[in-house]
């Protein structure tokens, strides 16, 4: 058939098909001849880097995927936009406060990432938030700005708190957040000691919840924050001794991924409106912290569902300011420094998992004999009858009959009335069925409910070299549903509906869920496989999924590559990582690899004295453990 101009597939195809602009926050392009580009700057168009080409040029030097990247500069642009939208919305609504950004640590706790979030952070003063100890000695360590925040959250020991007192003591702008009477006790008295006054803040528990998958962590049952009666209860404690002074800040946080503006808007109001209280009550307060939350459009469907957000990060600025100003100018209160904690705003977008695919299994049917056998029993006459019939007028109860007739050859074969190979011809028989229904409904104006599900059903297996629960633990664990998308080969149509198998031995380790503007999808349309190497891109991992995996099946890290664009414009590579080997999962779990070896040199030793094994052969199998312990646990070439 010969396509009209309009029809015929381009990038603008891909682009659609993948629904790269709804998800991509303008930082990502497909060029004409196919390839996927990362923009790392909106602004600045022609500085891309072309993540196809990247790999080819990495894997001749000898780095196999799986290859986690990080693309530096989409974390200075992803800073410099919320710096942005804060200022504007200040600048518009005439606030007489400014605006501070905080990442927390836990976000992504791995150095590169903390180390440019300092760097590009700096020209905002953007500052650090730590939630234990570890957190804490390493924000103390890397923060060089002393205007810039850093917020001490979590659990704290003597310790802890210590370590946060001698910082603020060194010239950090160090701030206590509390959540629980005996924390103040231990704060002040540690600053007793030290000769210091610390400043305090208080985490509100708000009636108000948030949206999505985390809202519970807000309202009456949350584990977090405190009430307004413990609010007063301590602020009287704090007055009685003399130290109220020390109380500079509100915090509270309605939970990671709030997706509805509203919620965000209620919120900020009823803290609006206990800060003012505790003002009234006489503490100099001046800084109110919004917590976390900033959501990422993970299936750019831009609504309030958990994938998503209906909302920018413009109207997330604008909503905050103004729900502050509407309180506090109504109390005659002087405007606050506003604080954000946005983690997975500033990360998600950075890094992408580039896997490769290895094979691909489909759900193929044999072909079918031009005659039944003579002893053909009369379900498989009924099932080839159904097969013959189906038509667009016909195609639902065909669907019925197909499924009926499958499952009686089935039953029948399970009471010993039907052979091996008759059930083969009748599984067969069926699945040709499906298949010529699948094609009939591309011809129907309606297609039923029940049907529209076949394409999943007969989707290909895509085998590919990655664990679902070391790089992607958030699909697996909460449901959460990642952009994937090829990143060559888009000037072409892909034709195969596929889902991603991984290479673990679980059969959870799997990808059966893509975003869709309306729902989720439960298949990717991918290309036939050729000679070349055939690579996808799983986007928006870079908030929590690295450090939230495990070593199931004793897969470890993957290699890492962290990107910038120089100063000509072109990609370059700052900092490599190897992933892990197999000797150092081995050692993580405590086998001593050294001892392993011996006893393999042991084994082949006796093996070679039986006769069971030649000289060359019980070297070439030591060569070959050591290879192993030595190899990246991936599948390699």
């Amino acid at each position: 058939m010969i396509h009209d101009v309009l029809d015929r597939w381009t990038a603008e195809s891909a682009r659609e098909l993948y629904g790269v602009d709804q998800w991509g926050a303008g930082l990502f392009q497909i060029s004409t001849d196919g390839d996927l580009l990362v923009s790392p700057d909106p602004g600045r168009a022609n500085d891309t880097i072309n993540l196809k080409r990247l790999v080819d040029e990495i894997s001749a030097e000898g780095t196999s995927t799986p290859i986690l990247f990080r693309f530096s500069d989409v974390i200075r642009s992803r800073i410099e936009q919320l710096n942005k939208h804060f200022d504007r919305a200040i600048r518009e609504a005439e606030y007489k406060g400014i605006y501070r950004g905080v990442y927390p640590i836990k976000v992504n706790q791995h150095s590169q990432v903390v180390q440019d979030v300092i760097d590009y952070g700096e020209p905002f003063c953007f500052g650090l938030e730590a939630g234990t100890k570890a957190e804490l000695i390493l924000a103390v360590a890397l923060t060089r700005d002393p205007d810039a925040l850093l917020i001490c959250n979590g659990y704290k020991d003597a310790v802890y708190v210590d370590l946060a007192l001698y910082a603020q003591k060194m010239g950090l702008n160090v701030h206590f957040v509390v959540e629980m009477p005996s924390e103040m006790r231990l704060i002040l008295e540690r600053a007793a000691r030290m000769n210091i006054e610390p400043r305090l803040g208080f985490r509100a528990k708000l009636s108000s919840r948030g949206a999505g998958r985390w809202d519970s962590s807000t309202g009456d049952r949350s584990k977090f924050g405190l009430g307004t009666s413990e609010l007063i209860a301590m602020f009287d404690q704090l007055k009685a001794e003399g130290k109220h002074g020390c109380l500079r800040m509100l915090h509270y946080h309605l939970g990671s991924q709030i997706s509805d503006i509203r919620r965000i808007r209620v919120a900020v109001v009823e803290a609006a409106c206990i800060y003012s209280g505790l003002v009234r009550e006489g503490a100099p307060m001046g800084i109110l912290n919004v917590g976390g939350g900033f959501a990422v459009d993970y299936d750019g469907s831009q609504s309030n569902s958990e994938g998503s957000c209906n909302y920018g990060g413009s109207e997330y600025a604008a909503d905050i300011v103004e729900g502050i100003i509407t309180v506090l100018d109504s109390e005659e209160i002087p405007h606050p420094t506003i604080v954000s904690e946005s983690g997975r705003a500033i990360t998600a977008h950075h890094a992408a998992l580039v896997i490769n695919v290895l094979d691909t299994k489909r759900l193929e049917s044999r072909d079918l004999p031009a005659d039944l056998p003579e002893d053909a029993p009369e379900t498989l006459h009924s099932m080839t009858e159904v097969y013959r019939t189906v038509n667009s007028r016909n195609v639902q109860e065909s669907f019925h009959d197909a499924v009926y007739y499958r499952d009686d050859i089935r039953n029948q074969f399970v009471h010993g009335d039907l052979t091996l190979r008759q059930r083969a011809l009748g599984e067969n028989l069926f699945w040709h069925t499906i298949r010529k229904i699948q094609s009939v409904l591309t011809q129907c104006d309606h297609v039923p409910d029940e049907l529209q599900k076949l394409d999943a059903t007969l989707s290909d297996h895509y085998f590919c070299n990655f664990s679902t629960f070391q790089s992607l633990p958030d699909t697996w664990a909460l449901g959460q549903v990642f952009p994937v998308m090829p990143i060559h080969r888009l000037n072409s149509e892909p034709t195969r509906p596929g889902v991603l198998a991984d290479i673990t031995c679980d059969s959870d380790g799997k990808l059966d869920k893509f975003p869709s503007l309306h729902d989720v999808k439960r298949y990717l349309m991918l290309h036939e496989l050729d000679e070349e190497d055939y690579y996808l891109a799983v986007f928006l991992v870079g908030a929590y999924q690295e450090t939230l995996g495990d070593m199931h099946n004793l897969l470890g890290d993957v290699n890492i590559v962290q990107v910038r664009i120089d100063e000509s414009g072109a990609p370059a590579i700052t900092r490599r990582v190897k992933g892990d080997t197999v000797s150092e999962l081995l050692a993580y779990n405590e086998y001593d690899t050294s001892e392993m070896l011996a006893r393999l040199e042991d084994a082949t030793a006796r093996a070679s004295s039986s006769g069971k094994l030649n000289v060359d052969e019980s070297q070439d199998c030591i060569n070959a453990f050591r290879a192993g312990l030595d190899g990246y646990t991936y599948f390699e070439k």
